[in-house]
């Protein structure tokens, strides 16, 4: 398996704290002014003032909003993984349905409530409506390493693309949940469930 190399947009990692609490408030106020303002009205002078720091300060992680939307996006990944890893550690080792419940509940938990989730999610829709590859293919390796220890499977290729498959499935239909209903149609979403459980099936049951 070779997986999707994970987004590096920062110009300089931050190696103090303070510089990484920055950075914290950097990310913090894009996501917000993304809910507010949307991406187009977006500006690195905004997320300055948002988050309370010098315009040098934003420069001196990014070069550009469009590197910011990358980090916070990435920054989702990380959060979405730590949560998934949380959710299954805390169910313990009952099948493939509940670790799968784990995954859709925490991304529709995030989608309803992350700050500026809606728009950048794990990277798939910078600029807006832009449905690029990439981000899925880092969310199935992220998967496929999450999961395989607690399926007892092999992180092979196979494992791999029955979870890019199921991730550009529930991309998809989460996205038209969202698109008929402000917090996701939950029918859509009910069908979506048995959507995944139906072909996941075939292969881990």
């Amino acid at each position: 398996m070779k997986p999707v190399p994970h987004a590096t947009s920062l110009r300089r990692a931050p190696v103090q704290r303070r510089s990484a609490e920055r950075l914290t408030r950097i990310l913090d106020a894009c996501a917000d002014l993304l809910d507010e303002v949307g991406y187009d009205a977006l500006s690195t002078r905004a997320v300055a003032q948002r988050a309370g720091v010098p315009i040098g300060s934003v420069y001196r992680f990014f070069g550009n909003k469009r590197q910011m939307a990358d980090a916070l996006a990435q920054r989702n990944l990380e959060r979405y993984s730590a949560r998934v890893t949380e959710r299954l550690r805390e169910t313990g080792d009952e099948g493939w349905r509940t670790a799968m419940d784990a995954v859709l509940d925490e991304y529709l938990e995030m989608k309803r409530t992350a700050p500026g989730f809606s728009l950048v999610d794990f990277g798939n829709q910078i600029p807006v409506g832009a449905r690029h590859g990439e981000p899925n293919h880092r969310v199935a390796d992220r998967l496929t390493e999450l999961l395989s220890g607690y399926l007892d499977r092999e992180p092979d290729e196979e494992l791999r693309r029955v979870f890019l498959i199921a991730v550009e499935t529930a991309d998809t239909l989460v996205h038209l949940a969202f698109r008929v209903a402000p917090e996701g149609d939950p029918k859509i979403i009910d069908e979506m469930r048995e959507m995944l459980r139906a072909y996941l099936s075939r292969v881990l049951d």
